[in-house]
């Protein structure tokens, strides 16, 4: 943990450059093809779940099944879930890690070493991937016993998600607001919060260095039902107003952050509370790498772009413009074919469309798989550079739809 504050420093001095245009990061690689049958593969991703039905990392036996099921859904790339709520499903000193001591006390393996070893035997890439400042509903995370309260996002009346009622907006809000998705979520910006992220994600790829990737999810502020663009209008909650967040931005700017009813700088604190997450971002890039020189750095987020960078403080474009990810995967969930090619569409058409991977909710459709083939045929037709499936749990427990998203189907559906 020594290596904290100056691990914070670099992030900083990065993240300073990067405002200017002059990042030193090199330009991002992009995602290698799998080669197959002699053409040329898009890249496809799965999302794996630590905690769905299917519990792969807990069932080692069920490794095969899923290998075989991501080639003939031809899938190039797993997301496997391996930290969730604080806790991890691998080997750690920085995290909770119950869930691994008790797979492994259960099959006698490091089950995501025996993953790896099978994925990669099968032209597989593995990503880990995490949920970064979502800490579920897990009050006992060794990150908030280590760091305190301040760890934790409070929201614009001083109130801490800690002593929110079940998670979400305590009355007589409630009435107006709804959160998203309820859960106790990490202040990015609260001193030590980026720095332990980072040493945590930066342990999992020196204990794996066969992983690929890692895989960033809920990189964000939380999402409030209905939302507002930024605290400039007064309306609507938001997040991240801490007694020490809110000393530090004085600290960074000389000004008052508002709180409450004020609208004092607000414009200002927006921006600065959307570079304290692309810094947590730039902190995870630089540990990860140097554990780990060539692992793809990548993330699940907001299909939404412009209230993602005005509501949750996600300036994802930013974060591939500036070579942070290799790739980024918009989660583009929706029952609406016309949004989602709206969305395709959008993304094709930014200077980085060649480093996006369209998100599909493939579970709305367990019972009408013929619409989760028309939302393939949609990102193709839209020019998207890969997509990526939620989730293989919803697959695996859904026979008609994992029959009509087998290969054979998808080759006969669409010829190049």
């Amino acid at each position: 943990m020594a290596r904290m504050p100056a691990l914070c420093g670099v992030a900083l001095a990065l993240l300073a450059s990067l405002a200017c245009g002059g990042g030193e990061e090199e330009e991002a690689a992009l995602p290698r093809d799998r080669v197959d049958r002699a053409v040329v593969i898009r890249p496809r991703g799965l999302w794996v779940l630590c905690e769905g039905s299917q519990r792969v990392l807990e069932h080692p036996e069920r490794i095969p099944q899923l290998i075989a099921d991501a080639q003939n859904l031809d899938v190039t790339d797993l997301f496997v879930q391996v930290y969730r709520g604080g806790r991890a499903w691998f080997d750690s000193s920085h995290a909770d890690a119950g869930p691994y001591r008790k797979l492994l006390a259960a099959t006698g393996e490091d089950t995501l070493s025996e993953l790896l070893a099978q994925a990669h035997a099968a032209g597989l890439r593995v990503h880990a991937w995490v949920n970064v400042l979502s800490l579920a509903r897990n009050r006992d995370a060794p990150l908030i016993r280590d760091l305190g309260r301040d760890s934790v996002l409070t929201d614009r009346f001083g109130r801490s998600l800690l002593d929110y009622p079940n998670f979400d907006v305590p009355p007589p809000d409630r009435r107006y607001y709804r959160m998203g998705t309820p859960a106790i979520w990490l202040d990015p910006a609260a001193p030590g919060v980026a720095e332990r992220l980072a040493v945590t994600f930066a342990e999992l790829l020196t204990r794996y260095p066969e992983l690929d990737g890692l895989h960033l999810d809920y990189i964000r502020y939380p999402d409030v039902l209905p939302f507002a663009p930024g605290s400039r209008f007064g309306v609507g909650l938001d997040f991240g107003y801490g007694v020490r967040t809110r000393a530090r931005f004085k600290q960074d700017t000389g000004l008052d952050a508002p709180l409450g009813d004020s609208l004092a700088n607000a414009t200002r604190w927006d921006a600065w509370r959307r570079d304290q997450v692309t810094a947590l971002v730039v902190a995870v890039r630089f540990a990860t790498r140097t554990a780990h020189a060539t692992v793809q750095l990548s993330a699940a987020v907001w299909a939404w772009a412009d209230r993602a960078y005005l509501s949750q403080g996600q300036d994802w474009r930013r974060w591939l413009e500036a070579g942070l990810l290799e790739f980024a995967v918009p989660m583009a969930y929706t029952l609406d074919d016309r949004v989602l090619r709206y969305h395709a569409e959008s993304f094709a058409g930014l200077p980085t469309g060649n480093r996006i991977w369209v998100g599909l909710g493939t579970w709305l459709f367990a019972q009408r798989p013929e619409r989760a083939l028309e939302q393939i045929r949609i990102v193709r037709a839209a020019g998207a550079a890969g997509d990526s499936l939620f989730s293989y749990d919803a697959i695996a427990d859904a026979p008609d739809l994992r029959a009509a998203l087998v290969a054979k189907t998808l080759e006969a559906a669409f010829v190049d």
